[in-house]
């Protein structure tokens, strides 16, 4: 027999070999993808859900591009809300005659001061919602549509669930905190603060 006698025999071997060692019903697969192919071809989802642990949260269902789920509801939670009991003229013409300012425990540490300010975000002659930079109306229960015009790849992790936290847990349905859940929106970076848990010794080294 000559050599390429024998490397047709050898390559007819090993594919013969591979054609019959995949044995899924004794759990043998080439690799982790056709294992899960095979474990999920009988899968049908899952009974497991997040249901229990939104109890007592009101929720509203939102879509944004291929993605729907749920969020807080937002003006319920707002303290003065709706803003027009106060805010009965335009806001031109609700200036202080003694200099004092309605919110005046709210500053605004977001952007410098030429960049933004109070109405940037809020309708001076549309006090129940807020607005976009190009002068469309937002409703405070979708918040998050004024904070992706500048921080638009943080909404596409939001969006996708890589980014924020979620309401119950990874089962459906999917429930997620907003923006403003988590941040402050006219003081939105967190404080410099200690973790819950840590080492004190370090701490006395160091003083």
């Amino acid at each position: 027999m000559n050599n390429h006698s024998i490397h047709r025999v050898v390559c007819i071997s090993f594919i013969v070999l591979l054609f019959f060692s995949c044995k899924h019903g004794d759990g043998e697969y080439h690799g982790v993808t056709d294992k899960i192919k095979a474990k999920s071809e009988n899968y049908h989802g899952t009974s497991l859900s997040s249901e229990p642990y939104l109890e007592g949260v009101e929720t509203i269902e939102i879509t944004e591009g291929e993605h729907s789920f749920l969020i807080p509801e937002r003006k319920s939670q707002i303290k003065s809300f709706a803003c027009t009991e106060c805010h009965s003229k335009p806001l031109s013409q609700l200036q202080s005659k003694d200099g004092k300012k309605a919110h005046w425990d709210i500053k605004l540490h977001h952007a410098n001061e030429n960049t933004m300010n109070c109405v940037t975000c809020h309708d001076g002659n549309d006090m129940n919602n807020l607005k976009s930079l190009t002068g469309n109306s937002i409703d405070f229960n979708n918040s998050y549509n004024l904070c992706n015009q500048c921080h638009t790849k943080q909404f596409e992790d939001w969006k996708g669930g890589a980014h924020g936290k979620r309401i119950g847990g990874w089962a459906p349905p999917r429930a997620s905190m907003t923006c403003v859940n988590c941040h402050n929106p006219h003081k939105p970076h967190f404080e410099t603060r200690w973790p819950a848990r840590f080492n004190t010794q370090i701490i006395k080294e160091r003083e």
